[in-house]
């Protein structure tokens, strides 16, 4: 429905630029508290009323809500969202991210990071997607050999599209507006409401951004 008004108001024309992307999120807020016990003035403080001996350190948790996003770069519009959890490796969630997409709009290139380096994603993507162009940054860490083996990622190699891969910064861009519109960290506390308010923070900002066209087409008339 969304994408049919998207579409309605001129956002989103088909074939176009995709980028694919993952974001983490924090689990919960921090209190004024935990805020002020693990900053530098109570760290002087403490090694003050207790002979320099320091704090125990700040808890962390070993895991964190995921979003992998699809977004059209020429509108900021969220195609595909698929929460899960961090810390995990990226490119098992690309399929069912590019397939939730492309199911609602042809794409005619995605764009992606070096996190989705793999030559599975490009070719679920051209030849089971019909995606035409493909600009995936290889990842230096799995550059042992001068060329890759595999001929999607040994193109990479050959002839990276730079000019398109610039696309990519639109992705991030999103994530920066609904972290400041949203803030970074997810109010719901069970992993099941929290999947859920992340797919309704993508619902917010899209219907944004078609309040949005609509006002500037009212102005314009």
């Amino acid at each position: 429905m969304i994408v049919r008004w998207a579409q309605a108001a001129g956002l989103l024309r088909p074939r176009g630029v995709a980028a694919l992307d993952a974001t983490g999120f924090d689990a919960r807020h921090a209190s004024t508290h935990y805020r002020y016990r693990y900053s530098p003035a109570y760290q002087v403080a403490y090694a003050t009323l207790h002979r320099g001996a320091r704090p125990a350190p700040p808890h962390t948790r070993a895991h964190y809500p995921k979003l992998t996003l699809v977004v059209d770069t020429a509108s900021h519009l969220i195609l595909a969202a698929v929460p899960s959890w961090g810390p995990a490796h990226d490119t098992p969630l690309a399929a069912p991210a590019l397939a939730q997409a492309c199911a609602l709009l042809p794409l005619g290139a995605l764009v992606a990071d070096a996190g989705y380096d793999a030559e599975h994603v490009h070719r679920h993507s051209r030849e089971q997607l019909g995606i035409v162009t493909t600009a995936i940054a290889l990842n230096p860490r799995t550059r042992g050999r001068r060329w890759p083996r595999t001929p999607y990622r040994r193109a990479m190699r050959h002839a990276f599209p730079h000019e398109l891969y610039g696309e990519r910064q639109q992705v991030e861009s999103v994530f920066s507006r609904d972290k400041r519109r949203l803030g970074d960290a997810l109010t719901a506390r069970h992993p099941s409401t929290q999947a859920a308010e992340q797919v309704l923070r993508v619902l917010t900002h899209n219907l944004l951004l078609l309040q949005r066209a609509a006002n500037t087409f009212q102005r314009s008339r």
